[in-house]
């Protein structure tokens, strides 16, 4: 077991990577109670176009799947449910799909030993029954109901979907009614033989544990079943413009409050390592600097009615994709889009002032130390860098090194007009 120790946060991470591939991560803490445990495929619902594990022709299956799968990963060959096995055993367990992963996850201040395998192996038991997969659609069906009656939501998706013309980011991670309908048992199993083998998982485990105990267990549940080694796993993407496939829409729903967003499409994807937490970095640096709750600008918006404290921005950028998003609630929509448009440009047509730049760097940093405090943040995001082939731990130094320079370029880059989007919802 390889230990990989940060001198700038005083931590240790020990990491094995089993006989079949599996990336196993631990994080002792000792001043912690509660431990947190997260096994996470590198699956989501952008993957829904690939080759199923030893077969020569590509599959295309229904959006909405990687979703599909993870409610139904809870259901065991026994009848029983994962769930109440974690309640049980005094654990609080979830599961959630993003764009690309899928993760199930743990709680607990005792029984770890017991919960760790608990997790390991209800997610290593496929279980799916054509009865059981009929009724999911149903339970799944009312979830996306719910999801498009709700405003936020709604602006946020039709938001990205102005920005993409045919990635599958701007499918809903559940899918639609009509597209879970053509899921079936054996498109289940065709998804989890690719996609939840060992080699392309990882396992991190966070709290006041020891190491080796960790390990031993791990190992000796993983040389417990039979996993042959597997191809890299072959992706489909289709080819997306640079250009936005809308400048904007607008979105009539029944709310007491408009709600408006601006944002801007990544046209430059791929980026890993460093480079990917360089710019990551960059963007949320700059938007912290335009519209902070410290800034001058964010109080204007305040003062001038246009904002309240829903308002907030956010930068996504994962391989395939990157976006940023700014807005919240807002009595006149296009207004707020206009002041938000106009903020930007003229951060874009000044210099960066060096002094803002620092505060706004050591806010970041700030926030960032309080976080190294929660293991859920830890495990979650520890994860998210290592698929993107970076590490967690360097997230304060990569943000300490970023120069006027670099941020400067990354906010002619990224907030250029080609790339502009807004969407807002607004009152029947």
């Amino acid at each position: 077991m390889k230990q990989i120790h940060f001198d700038q946060l005083q931590e240790t991470v020990y990491h094995h990577k089993c006989d079949n591939g599996l990336q196993l991560f631990i994080l002792p803490k000792t001043g912690f109670n509660k431990t947190y445990a997260i096994f996470t495929t590198n699956y989501g619902s952008i993957d829904n176009h690939f080759k199923p594990l030893n077969q020569n022709d590509w599959l295309k299956v229904p959006d909405g799947i990687a979703h599909f799968l993870e409610h139904k990963m809870f259901e065991m060959p026994d009848g029983s449910d994962a769930f109440q096995a974690f309640g049980n055993q005094g654990a609080s367990s979830n599961a959630f799909t993003s764009f690309t992963r899928t993760a199930y996850l743990f709680s607990s201040t005792s029984n770890i030993d017991k919960n760790l395998e608990t997790l390991i192996d209800f997610v290593q038991t496929p279980f799916f029954k054509k009865e059981s997969v009929e009724k999911e659609k149903g339970i799944i069906g009312q979830e996306i109901r719910m999801y498009n009656d709700t405003p936020d939501w709604r602006v946020y998706f039709g938001l990205i979907s102005n920005m993409y013309h045919h990635h599958p980011i701007q499918i809903d991670i559940a899918g639609t009614i009509e597209s879970i309908s053509h899921i079936t048992d054996d498109l289940l199993y065709d998804c989890y033989r690719t996609f939840y083998h060992p080699s392309n998982m990882m396992l991190f485990v966070v709290g006041p544990v020891n190491p080796d105990e960790v390990m031993d267990l791990v190992v000796k549940n993983q040389a417990g079943k039979d996993y042959t080694n597997q191809q890299p796993i072959e992706r489909k993407y289709p080819e997306e413009p640079e250009s936005v496939a809308k400048k904007s829409s607008v979105i009539k729903m029944g709310v007491q409050t408009p709600k408006s967003l601006i944002g801007f499409k990544e046209r430059r994807v791929h980026r890993t390592g460093k480079e990917f937490m360089e710019h990551e970095l960059s963007v949320q640096l700059l938007l912290e600097l335009m519209f902070g709750k410290g800034t001058e600008n964010y109080k204007s918006l305040v003062e001038d009615g246009l904002i309240d404290e829903t308002f907030s921005f956010e930068y996504t950028e994962e391989y395939e994709f990157g976006f940023s998003a700014i807005g919240g609630n807002t009595e006149d929509p296009e207004k707020l889009q206009n002041r938000l448009k106009q903020i930007i440009e003229e951060y874009k047509s000044g210099r960066l002032d060096s002094e803002a730049v620092e505060r706004a760097r050591k806010k970041r940093i700030g926030g960032m130390l309080r976080a190294f405090n929660s293991p859920e943040f830890i495990a979650n995001q520890f994860t998210r860098y290592y698929f993107n082939e970076t590490n967690l731990f360097d997230l304060i130094p990569v943000l300490e090194s970023l120069t006027t320079e670099t941020l400067t370029k990354t906010l002619h880059e990224h907030f250029s007009d080609e790339a502009l989007s807004t969407c807002a919802v607004v009152k029947k």
